[in-house]
């Protein structure tokens, strides 16, 4: 069953087109990452499902339904967006900072209702962070940081979260600490998770579904040891790749490479 749908898509900045004619299915209660070089249009591909971005044309369907026909609003209470490098103002708190995730479901009058509460509290929780809901979020450590950007997108309470790069400028630890909190959410509540990455080991490790993007067109779909080989990362990043299997043959692991020289120009 498909979560997001995407269908005959194009997307262009003024003449520069980024996404040409794409077709995308994305599973629903699965982790997808998507992979693949700078501009090649993992970011657009979010923003535009999103509506960050008007499309030049095509369709994108959430749940089975046409975003063209639906109210931005309403949108937000079923896919939530963690865009690149999000900004937080000075002295907001860990909850403060949640809190603002309940923006789509209140109405025009009033604060937040009992429900409203409990949500805050359980993203708080589900991410680790309970113990800080009080401090200011510039106080957190980097990993920290993105798990309170990460329980901000629960309180959207919607079953598809979509993350830009969410584990860039963390290191090696900080970045499992984030992967590992939205596996535990997929496995827990069977939420879809989105997510565009750049480090492809992880991409390998955490996906039940990874796709690869070169110029805009889909080059590959499916699990990781099926799709990801030689020859598919030779056409998404112009690398020879040394791959072997992990310790238990679930996913593959890239150990060695080198740059095809002219590939990437092509």
């Amino acid at each position: 069953m498909e979560a997001i749908s995407v269908k005959n898509l194009s997307v262009a900045y003024e003449n520069n087109l980024i996404i040409d004619n794409m077709n995308l299915s994305i599973p629903k209660g699965e982790i997808s990452i998507i992979i693949g070089s700078n501009g090649c249009g993992k970011s657009t591909l979010l923003k535009t499902i999103a509506r960050v971005i008007k499309p030049k044309s095509g369709d994108i369907f959430i749940n089975d339904k046409n975003i063209k026909s639906q109210k931005e609003k309403h949108i937000a209470t079923q896919v939530a967006f963690l865009p690149q490098g999000p900004v937080c103002p000075n002295g907001i708190t860990v909850k403060e900072l949640v809190t603002y995730g309940r923006f789509p479901h209140q109405k025009m009058i009033g604060g937040l209702n009992s429900h409203d509460k409990e949500i805050v509290e359980w993203a708080i929780e589900e991410t680790g962070l309970k113990d800080f809901a009080d401090r200011q979020v510039e106080n957190l450590s980097g990993g920290q940081r993105q798990r309170a950007w990460i329980a901000m997108t629960l309180a959207q309470e919607t079953d598809i979260i979509m993350l830009d790069e969410p584990t860039t400028y963390l290191d090696m630890s900080y970045q499992l600490e984030v992967l590992e909190v939205l596996e535990r959410l997929n496995r827990k509540k069977n939420i879809t998770v989105v997510i565009v990455l750049h480090e492809l080991n992880n991409a390998c490790r955490f996906a039940s579904n990874i796709i690869g993007l070169k110029k805009g067109k889909v080059i590959c779909e499916g699990i990781p040891k099926e799709v990801i080989t030689k020859e598919n990362l030779k056409e998404i990043y112009g690398i020879d790749v040394k791959l072997q299997l992990s310790e238990d043959g679930s996913y593959p692991i890239c150990v060695d490479y080198e740059l095809i020289r002219g590939q990437n120009e092509k």
